[in-house]
């Protein structure tokens, strides 16, 4: 430990995060004096131990740990109360009123027109419930109708009548939580517009005028871009340079996912380095060739600070995302030890970064966005601090094109590898698929990008106010085009896209200190980290299964048997929900048999009495679907129909039927959200009165959630958004 103490600092970030990550994970919010006053202890007694042990290595990493760990829960339930609470939205049709913020293009399905979907702030609703009533402090997403071409602009005050909804509940317990990720996103949900949208006013408010004008800006550039470059390659040199991603067809986004070059198409750390890097060289090239400049200036700085001030742009211009962030943050410390004479890139800068990012927005740890990231550099940082002799002494041994060459392809071959290969489990949590080919891809596809994709955009953006972009752009559109093509073909290699099932959180969670335990470190014991990664990426497949899901609103029932998914049923929401479980356990979904039974006779449906009622059946256990009831649940089931049944489940009221069996109905989902069926596979039927719990175990989304701010009441209910009291 002596040896690393100098690395001791490398671990902040680290155990702020576990502080985040523990206060998110809680299943009861904490009242503000346990909130507050526990983390404000636990630093009293941690400053102590730091002041009494100082000299000593272990009180300074315990204490050091304690305090970081407080401070990182404390930040965390005050980015978590700083957000305004979920408003209760209109369950009907109704009249609102609302500012644009944004305005974006997605591609339709199945060479469908584009849809334009608004988001809204300050929108009120024109109810006599709402009369007088604050306009709401989230936003509103609202899909605008296929035949309505009004011309919209970010600011405008528009009138239309529309239907909400709010956030959606997990498709499954422990899948993807949408209402958490819309509560520190600032969203009340989304809706579709029923009639035509009318502009009342045109001009934005003093707020949010410069945000509006950005958003101007973007929507100007968007549609220049995808003029002179139409079709697919138009929408991705729009994404690149202005970060509108919304309207790059399906087809395309998953030949770039299946090809492992799905990262080109998010503005992140490698777009914002290419153009600071194209900045970078422009400005010392421009220093170099001023003399008097040149020999009084400290034109490394300066340079430097002009590719900052260019990413600073880059990034407004392109939405300010956290990858983006995080890079900029980099950035800034890049500069700023260029300014001083120091290092450029570091695993200390990375460092600085992450506990920035984690004390400003500490709800960013649990994103895909931000693991990813953080999970390359820091492989990246770690590997040549590693490898960076031997590159340098292979550089050094050059003596011809052919051996530079070799030199820059290694470079580039080792920079996909150490990335793919740290985003890699990260990819298989949220994502549930592994790219075998990425390496190739991106071996092929990152340098087109560094050296004639983004130089090409830089000069569109450059040439736009002479109105000559298209000298630039139609160039950048080829290179687009042979990327495009190249991800198709890597997709269509047999084996391109393998599935694995859904990974728990604490498989990531071992897979994350894993990497950070194999990159932090420089001794030997380092390659411990190897184990937990590799202990996080075999957890999918140890872990159990449920054998019966059903959706958050009872609708919907999925039964997993023999590695089949068999899924059947309505929800609003199946659109989404569907393709979750099929993630989530690897399998495609198929529909129950009708009127029959599945080869190995594990569910069978109508082949004795009602044929809306199914039979599962895994060893001696037994179990009742009712996947359609037009009686709405006023018509028992028969009780020779629930015999011997340990659990029933129906997408309508169960009411009276079957009272000695386990219950799940759309009452229970209605009240608890997805729910999750294991069956003991028992050989022998058990004492029913003694151990039926033991033989049904029923997950539920609320239990696993608790009550948290961000957990929606049942059936999505928010907190009303009460008028303003009338002034005497």
């Amino acid at each position: 430990m002596l040896a690393e103490q100098r690395r001791l600092v490398l671990w902040l970030p680290v155990a702020l995060a576990l502080g985040a990550l523990f206060y998110f994970h809680l299943r009861q919010e904490p009242s503000a004096f346990y909130a507050c006053g526990v983390p404000a202890l636990t630093v009293g007694a941690a400053a102590i131990l730091l002041w009494r042990g100082w000299q000593f290595v272990w009180p300074r990493v315990i204490g050091a740990a304690c305090m970081a760990v407080s401070i990182g829960f404390l930040v965390a339930w005050g980015a978590t109360h700083r957000q305004p609470p979920m408003p209760e939205l209109p369950r009907r049709g109704v009249d609102m009123t609302g500012t644009v913020q944004a305005i974006l293009t997605f591609a339709g399905r199945d060479d469908a027109a584009p849809a334009r979907v608004v988001v809204l702030t300050g929108a009120r609703f024109e109810t006599p419930l709402d009369a007088g009533m604050l306009p709401l402090r989230r936003t509103l997403r609202l899909k605008i109708r296929a035949d309505d071409t009004t011309k919209l602009a970010p600011g405008a005050e528009i009138w239309s009548r529309a239907l909400f909804a709010p956030p959606s509940f997990p498709a499954f317990p422990g899948g993807r939580d949408v209402q958490r990720e819309a509560w520190f996103a600032g969203s009340a949900g989304s809706g579709r517009a029923l009639d035509r949208i009318e502009v009342l006013n045109t001009g934005a408010t003093s707020e949010g005028r410069i945000g509006s004008e950005i958003e101007r800006l973007r929507e100007r550039l968007d549609i220049r871009i995808r003029t002179a470059l139409p079709d697919a390659t138009g929408a991705v040199a729009s994404t690149l340079l202005t970060g509108e991603a919304t309207a790059i067809p399906r087809i395309v986004r998953q030949d770039f996912a299946a090809s492992g070059l799905s990262h080109l198409l998010a503005v992140a750390g490698l777009h914002l380095g290419l153009v600071m890097a194209v900045l970078m060289g422009t400005a010392r090239l421009g220093f170099a060739l001023w003399e008097w400049a040149a020999l009084r200036w400290p034109c490394k700085a300066l340079s430097a600070g002009v590719a900052l001030a260019g990413g600073i742009a880059y990034a407004v211009l392109t939405g300010l995302h956290l990858p983006v962030l995080r890079s900029l943050v980099m950035a800034a410390v890049a500069v700023l030890g260029i300014a001083v004479g120091r290092r450029v890139f570091s695993i200390r800068g990375l460092a600085l970064a992450a506990t920035l990012l984690v004390l400003m927005q500490p709800q960013d740890i649990l994103g895909v966005a931000f693991q990813m990231s953080f999970a390359a550099v820091m492989a990246l940082v770690a590997g040549y601090e590693v490898l960076g002799a031997k590159l340098a002494r292979f550089r050094a041994a050059a003596d011809g094109p052919v051996h530079t060459f070799l030199y820059h392809a290694t470079v580039l071959a080792l920079t996909s590898l150490l990335a793919g290969l740290a985003t890699l489990p990260i990819a298989m949590a949220y994502f549930g698929v592994v790219q075998p080919f990425f390496v190739l891809a991106n071996l092929v596809a990152v340098p087109l990008m560094a050296v004639w994709i983004m130089p090409l955009g830089m000069a569109a953006l450059a040439l736009m106010p002479l109105h000559m972009e298209v000298f630039a752009l139609r160039p950048m559109g080829w290179g687009i085009s042979l990327v495009v093509h190249l991800a198709s073909c890597v997709a269509h290699w047999p084996a391109a896209r393998l599935t694995v099932p859904f990974m728990p959180g604490w498989g990531l969670l071992c897979v994350l200190l894993g990497l950070c335990w194999l990159c932090l470190w420089r001794q030997r014991w380092r390659l411990w980290g190897l184990m937990a990664i590799g202990a996080g990426m075999a957890s999918p497949f140890f872990l159990t299964q449920p054998d019966i899901l059903i959706s958050p609103d009872g609708g919907m029932i999925a039964v997993h048997t023999n590695g089949h998914l068999f899924v059947n049923g309505h929800s609003r929401d199946a659109f989404s929900i569907q393709p979750a479980w099929e993630q989530a356990f690897a399998r495609q979904a198929e529909p129950f048999p009708s009127g029959t039974s599945t080869p190995d006779g594990s569910l069978s449906c109508g082949e004795e009495t009602d044929p809306d009622v199914c039979i599962f059946t895994k060893g001696a256990r037994s179990a009742l679907l009712r996947v359609r009831d037009t009686s709405d649940g006023t018509v028992p089931l028969p009780d020779d129909v629930c015999d011997g049944m340990e659990v029933v489940i129906s997408t309508a009221p169960l009411r009276e039927s079957c009272p000695k069996a386990v219950r799940l109905d759309r009452f229970s989902a209605w009240r608890n959200g997805a729910q999750a069926v294991f069956l003991t596979s028992g050989s022998k039927k058990p004492n029913r009165q003694k151990n039926i719990q033991d033989i049904v175990t029923v997950i539920t989304d609320r239990a696993l959630r608790g009550d948290r701010p961000w957990v929606m009441k049942p059936g999505g209910h928010g907190l009303p958004n009460l008028p303003l009291a009338p002034s005497e």
